[in-house]
């Protein structure tokens, strides 16, 4: 949905906006009147589904006011699962915490609101609808747009689809197989991996956009993207990749269900951007990472002779650097990688940088992980995601873990766990200071850092008010070619042991492990 402020002055509009917009989301359907002295016109998707790299890419376009999202994101969707509100302000981008805590304390003042209960919009009809509500806009219009179109035609201005199009129907194909989960990617692969760049039918699978996403959670990783592992493992099909439910996260495979991490696969697209004519045209000026994600990125930035910016996690802190031109491509270790093309993670954009990368390498999946692996040093790399945590438990293991590690005591402390010591070289509670405009974001994980550069990070995620999910994650880097082909467990089980036993998180919580590893 995307709103358009009026063109007249009123008084305090900066102040109230994001309350009429908040409302909006709470009355999608019927709750127009109240909007009427601030907003004029609303443009939405068809049949309500727009994905989250669209939004951003409309209100870029028609330089609206702001959009509003409804989703489940990856979390589990229907009656009985999650839902989301996500505001995206004028850039395209995910709202700053200075925004969503001015929502948050102007919603707390709300006492009532007006609805117009007998207002129907035509979801499904492309085109203008108008509406009189008596009000000062004669007449109120709300847009009904094609979903796909626009995006569509920012895509073909960033990648040669014509190599992609080759790629997937030349003499030397591949097969690839794309899950879209039964979220809203489903219209976008099927027009643009199938219709625009040939790809079969029957290529594409679960593209039929379900309010409970069949029953799974969409999240695109090898506990829930089953259907594609399976798949890919078969040894069919080169190329394989899986969409959460809103578009923005992405899981690349490779034949033989040969596995990419998320860290990984930002390293490799960022030493490959050669491969794309957007950023031939308009360079690299630098790469941003969460402090969570792998430092392979790092790595490729070095030689590159380019910045790094590590943030805390979520989207939103990449906006400052991209719309400053610090920076050219981000991503997170959670499957979100994007440019500066959108203010948003963008899940078929990273899938087209891949397929770009193979059409220009002439190379499989596997082939370009492991000679990147060769030239860079691979950063073996996973996360214990505990979720549903009780959240006071999981506060006070935060609490009690930080006092902790954070004592001039674990300093410079050794741990030795079978055949290998580790001893820490510095710890800290992370804290961001915005090189744009000196926001400073404090207490965004714990990380215990190690004389090899191994590193541990201990993050708390709340996905709701009810529950919490705390995140570990271990990262060890290795140079020699001759130690890359281990299992990811095996090589950081001695980190993993470590994190077990200063966070004491299974006596603590009852779990025997943890929900999902990626």
């Amino acid at each position: 949905i995307f709103l358009y402020k009026s063109v007249c002055s009123i008084p305090g509009l900066y102040h109230f906006f994001p309350v009429h917009i908040c409302l909006l989301c709470v009355c999608l359907y019927t709750n127009f009147q109240i909007f009427s002295s601030i907003i004029g016109r609303l443009v939405i998707g068809q049949n309500g589904i727009l994905s989250t790299p669209a939004v951003s890419c409309i209100i870029r376009k028609i330089k609206a006011a702001g959009g509003i999202i409804l989703t489940a994101s990856h979390s589990p969707g229907g009656p009985g699962g999650e839902f989301g509100v996500k505001f995206e302000v004028a850039n395209g981008g995910p709202a700053p915490d200075i925004v969503s805590e001015k929502i948050y304390q102007i919603s707390k003042t709300l006492e009532e609101y007006a609805i117009c209960p007998d207002l129907r919009v035509d979801l499904s009809r492309l085109g203008r609808q108008e509406f009189d509500l008596e009000n000062k806009f004669k007449p109120f219009r709300v847009e009904i747009v094609d979903s796909v179109e626009i995006y569509l035609n920012l895509l073909r201005s960033i990648f040669d689809f014509s190599a992609i199009r080759n790629l997937l129907t030349g003499p030397n194909q591949i097969k690839i197989r794309i899950d879209a989960m039964n979220g809203v990617m489903g219209p976008y692969v099927r027009r643009i991996l199938c219709d625009e760049l040939g790809a079969p039918a029957n290529s594409a699978i679960n593209c039929i956009p379900l309010e409970d996403f069949g029953g799974q959670p969409p999240d695109p990783n090898l506990t829930y993207a089953t259907a594609l592992l399976e798949a890919m493992k078969g040894g069919e099909y080169g190329f394989g990749a899986a969409f959460d439910a809103d578009g923005d996260r992405y899981m690349i495979l490779g034949q033989n269900g040969f596995f990419v991490n998320a860290s990984d696969s930002l390293a490799i697209i960022a030493a490959n951007l050669s491969c794309i004519p957007y950023f031939c045209q308009m360079g690299v000026r630098g790469f941003g990472r969460s402090m969570p994600t792998s430092t392979a990125l790092d790595k490729v930035a070095k030689v590159m002779k380019v910045p790094v910016y590590e943030t805390p996690a979520g989207w939103r802190y990449f906006s400052n650097l991209m719309d400053s031109g610090r920076c050219s491509l981000c991503g997170e270790e959670s499957f979100g990688t994007g440019s500066d093309h959108l203010r948003e993670k963008d899940g078929l954009w990273a899938v087209l940088v891949w397929l770009s990368i193979i059409a220009a390498r002439k190379q499989s999946v596997e082939e370009i992980v492991r000679d990147h692996w060769a030239k860079f040093g691979r950063h073996y790399y996973c996360r214990f995601d505990y979720e549903a945590l009780e959240p006071r438990t999981a506060y006070f293991i935060m609490r009690d873990l930080e006092a902790l590690i954070t004592d001039k005591s674990f300093s410079h402390q050794q741990f030795a766990v079978g055949n290998s010591i580790y001893s820490v070289e510095r710890t800290d509670s992370f804290e961001y200071i915005d090189p744009v405009d000196g926001t400073v974001t404090k207490r965004q994980g714990l990380r215990i850092i190690f004389s090899d550069a191994s590193r541990l990070i201990f993050r708390m995620s709340a996905s709701s008010h009810v529950r919490a999910t705390l995140r570990i994650y271990a990262e060890s880097y290795e140079k020699d070619p001759s130690q890359h082909n281990k299992e990811p467990q095996a090589v950081l089980s001695p980190l993993i042991a470590i994190a077990l036993k200063i966070s004491q998180i299974h006596e603590r919580t009852g779990r025997k492990g943890p929900t999902v590893i990626t």
